[in-house]
């Protein structure tokens, strides 16, 4: 995506408002401080309206919420560590991804420790969250201050469901070359014939220590090992099918929709591109449902969210690739991404619609939009980045699927909050 410097000349001045939609879309994308303003009021208006589903993480230090964390998000260690935030004076938020977050990590730091009162934490955790996922590693033997505090929460909150990640499996090896078991056994209810007699004594120890929980919602127990690639241990993410499952059982929250993309994506930036459009394209609904305030905060969004994505693919956006990007699409893209843009709008001004047909249309449109050129912007970077031609009815099909997936996304999103 690079050429010669007339190709990568940025634009310096605000597109001019005269211009189609489509081609705002295409001399925004050359400028990297684009209508900074409009993103931050976007941001800001999606942040208050958008509530992203909190998954509150309840355990003691080094008993693997990180790598948790990691596993669910396909994040590396180094952004994470970075993206934490306090909300207490002992507990963090890690919003994923960070501008526009699809889901927000609480961590409670300090169980166990000498002075720590879990009570600020519980009060702050319980009013905000959505899902509980209790992590015990399992050479915890008296985790007695987890089992306090989740005997607290269960009594407020009796009919919450709780999902138990036991950790750190490998450590309990009696031979330090034992290996997993394969395949994972831990969801056959005859599991305690397969796994060695080590591990099987610490599991089941664990599991009486925590005993019977008050209240009525399921507890759902989950062994896993996630470790680092130095560890050297395979498989890295032992047992995330069954945590995936687990948590999908336990609420309607829609995380693994919003966290991995579909089976048989391009490559690795594309699994890591698809929380981002995710995030974006919800906030661009959010925001595109408001009257006016869309006409400059959508655009906005979606212009960060393409030059987030290239940035994934190590590369950027210059005169020539945005130009072909769009030209390769054609002309049913230019006139149906202007008629979506500006209708929605239009639509929005009638009198008696905007609080009603318009906020709808205009939230439809603006997230199915954002999806879709996510998605396809995605298939262009991908064979750019190989120095591959890019098949132009590829890109138009991506575009026209991708529609249809932005749609149903929104649509789920919408089942989800009537609940």
């Amino acid at each position: 995506m690079t050429g010669n410097p007339d190709d990568e000349q940025q634009v310096g001045s605000p597109p001019s408002r005269s211009l189609l939609p489509w081609r705002q879309l295409q001399r925004a994308l050359l400028r990297p401080d684009v209508d900074r303003q409009a993103l931050d009021r976007a941001l800001a208006e999606a942040g208050k309206r958008q509530d992203a589903p909190i998954l509150w993480l309840l355990g003691s230090a080094q008993s693997g919420k990180t790598s948790i964390i990691q596993a669910l998000t396909g994040s590396d260690r180094a952004v994470i560590g970075n993206g934490f935030q306090p909300c207490t004076r002992t507990a963090e938020v890690y919003d994923f991804p960070a501008q526009a977050p699809v889901v927000r990590f609480l961590d409670t730091r300090g169980l166990g420790e000498v002075a720590y009162d879990p009570a600020a934490d519980i009060a702050e955790c319980e009013a905000r969250a959505h899902q509980l996922l209790v992590v015990m590693k399992v050479t915890e033997t008296r985790p007695a201050a987890l089992i306090q505090v989740l005997e607290t929460v269960r009594k407020r909150h009796p009919e919450w469901p709780v999902v138990i990640a036991q950790t750190c499996l490998h450590e309990a090896w009696a031979d330090p070359n034992d290996g997993h078991v394969s395949p994972y056994p831990f969801a056959d209810e005859h599991w305690t014939d397969r796994v060695p007699a080590d591990l099987r004594r610490l599991i089941l120890a664990q599991r009486d220590a925590v005993g019977p929980l008050p209240g009525s919602g399921p507890v759902l127990w989950v062994p896993l090992d996630f470790t680092q690639p130095e560890d050297q241990i395979e498989p890295r993410h032992y047992g995330l099918e069954a945590l995936w499952g687990a948590l999908e059982q336990a609420s309607s929250l829609g995380l693994k929709a919003r966290l991995l993309a579909d089976p048989g994506v391009l490559d690795v930036y594309a699994s890591s591109a698809h929380p981002q459009i995710v995030g974006y394209s919800l906030a661009a609904a959010t925001v595109g449902a408001l009257p006016l305030v869309d006409l400059a905060g959508v655009p906005a969004l979606q212009v960060r969210m393409l030059q987030v994505l290239a940035g994934l693919y190590g590369l950027r956006w210059t005169r020539r690739s945005s130009s072909e990007f769009i030209g390769l699409l054609g002309g049913g893209f230019a006139v149906g991404y202007g008629l979506r843009m500006a209708g929605r709008s239009l639509v929005k001004l009638i009198p008696g619609w905007g609080q009603t047909v318009g906020a709808v249309w205009g939230a439809g449109a603006s997230g199915a939009l954002t999806f879709a050129l996510g998605k396809t912007a995605c298939v262009y970077l991908q064979r750019r980045s190989e120095g591959l031609e890019v098949d132009a009815d590829r890109l138009r099909r991506t575009w026209a699927e991708s529609l249809a997936r932005g749609r149903q996304l929104l649509e789920q999103e919408q089942q989800q909050e009537r609940r």
